[in-house]
């Protein structure tokens, strides 16, 4: 469905941020890729969403198709036409707009009779959107917020759904919520590349993960596999008395070299 082969990205024209990835999203499947900050997560998002440009980016090598279409050089608006939709990090909803203002800016481009169906839609999957449907959505609380930039995200109707750090900030009794609710979503058919620094609720969500470090994909494998691996255990989930730490800053230099050779 999407497949990135061999993807380099330079920022500033002198800034090489992604050396060479190579990822795939099945059709109806959940992907998850696992990073810490700093690795290149959002950069490959923007590649994959025409954003790269807005950010003085740009892809020099490798190839991002979708449904067999190439997305290099696809503007944004065609991509989200071509069916996916983006939640970006932090959420980004327009605060001064109301919470149905919101929904309405994310089915631009769709008929009135469809931004009506899809609100309608919005507000049967989160019913507290619909109690709050005229207030500014900056009220919201932080777990509304999300609902919020899930449900404007398919306004579009999507088929593929990027989620860009959607647990960060959250209270945990919040991030249960968000997890059901990308649970649900794959249910009903949604595919979706879900990119966290929470391993372990990622790796419970998504049927195959990458494990990406400095630009490069390091480690991938169907999610059972990572959740086993000791290397994943010591350095994302926090068993072995490592935690969550970058290979940079760990003293377990034999599978450190291992990895990134």
């Amino acid at each position: 469905m999407l497949t990135v082969n061999n993807l380099e990205v330079v920022y500033h024209s002198v800034v090489l941020v992604l050396k060479g990835i190579s990822i795939e999203v099945p059709e109806g499947q959940i992907v998850t890729l696992l990073g810490p900050n700093g690795a290149g997560k959002t950069t490959t998002l923007r590649a994959l969403t025409g954003l790269l440009e807005i950010h003085d980016g740009r892809a020099t090598k490798g190839s991002v198709a979708w449904q067999g279409a190439s997305l290099m050089g696809v503007g944004p608006d065609t991509i989200v036409g071509s069916g996916i939709a983006h939640v970006m990090e932090g959420r980004r909803i327009f605060p001064e707009l109301t919470v149905e203002e919101n929904l309405i800016a994310g089915g631009y481009g769709r008929s009135r009779s469809a931004v009506r169906a899809g609100i309608e839609r919005a507000v049967a999957r989160f019913p507290i959107l619909g109690a709050r449907r005229h207030q500014a959505a900056g009220y919201l609380s932080g777990g509304e917020q999300q609902m919020l930039a899930f449900a404007r995200a398919l306004m579009s109707n999507p088929r593929l759904l990027l989620l860009d750090e959607p647990s960060l900030g959250l209270a945990p009794k919040i991030v249960a919520e968000v997890a059901r609710i990308i649970g649900d979503l794959n249910r009903d058919g949604m595919s979706i590349l879900l990119v966290e620094q929470n391993a372990d609720l990622a790796l419970s969500l998504a049927s195959y993960g990458y494990i990406m470090e400095s630009g490069k994909i390091v480690f991938d494998g169907p999610s059972q596999q990572l959740r086993g691996d000791r290397d994943i255990q010591e350095f994302y989930l926090g068993v072995g008395g490592v935690g969550h730490q970058s290979y940079r800053h760990v003293k377990r230099y034999r599978r450190r070299k291992r990895w990134l050779s």
